[in-house]
């Protein structure tokens, strides 16, 4: 029996698809080039993935630095993340699925976890609800050394979240008391 020409092609140009385009290896690996999408959310090849055990401020959140002076800490964080990945692969391992469909992951680039990065740098809270403390040690650390929201005051982003869900807006909802958690 001769075989088409065609359906080799075809045959071909599918199975190369199927091997060189899959973002998820059979470790269940996400990895590749990441899109920012705020402070904890980043997205690989279509996939949205939320960062496991870690909560970042929401973009519209509102924190006050040292000088006591507004800034938009979610975008801050975001910014610095994307600084921080530049062009840089990013590799995810996935850990479950949030109410959003998103898969929830801890994510490195250059063997540095992004959660422990940002939670360190002040960007992000350790979220103990989830985490069960991983990142309590780096939050400390960020804490006593002042960096970034320990700076100054803010309101942690899951309070926010509900402040905004009871119908606040942004700069009601970021600025309580001032007080840490």
């Amino acid at each position: 029996m001769e075989a088409d020409p065609l359906k080799a092609v075809v045959l071909a140009t599918l199975l190369a698809l199927v091997l060189f385009s899959h973002d998820v290896s059979a470790t269940g690996l996400i990895e590749g080039q990441a899109s920012i999408i705020d402070g904890d959310t980043l997205e690989i090849h279509g996939t949205r993935i939320r960062l496991w055990g870690i909560d970042a401020p929401e973009s519209s959140q509102l924190c006050r630095g040292n000088n006591s002076l507004l800034y938009r800490c979610g975008a801050k964080t975001a910014n610095e993340l994307d600084a921080f990945i530049a062009t840089r692969p990013i590799s995810c391992e996935p850990v479950s699925r949030d109410v959003y469909g998103r898969t929830v992951a801890t994510c490195s680039v250059g063997g540095v976890d992004l959660g422990d990065w940002l939670v360190r740098g002040g960007l992000a809270f350790d979220w103990p609800r989830y985490s069960k403390g991983k990142y309590d040690a780096a939050q400390r650390e960020a804490d006593h050394a002042g960096r970034g929201v320990w700076a100054g005051s803010y309101v942690v982003p899951w309070a926010y979240r509900a402040c905004i869900n009871q119908g606040g807006r942004p700069e009601g909802c970021s600025d309580h008391s001032g007080t840490k958690p």
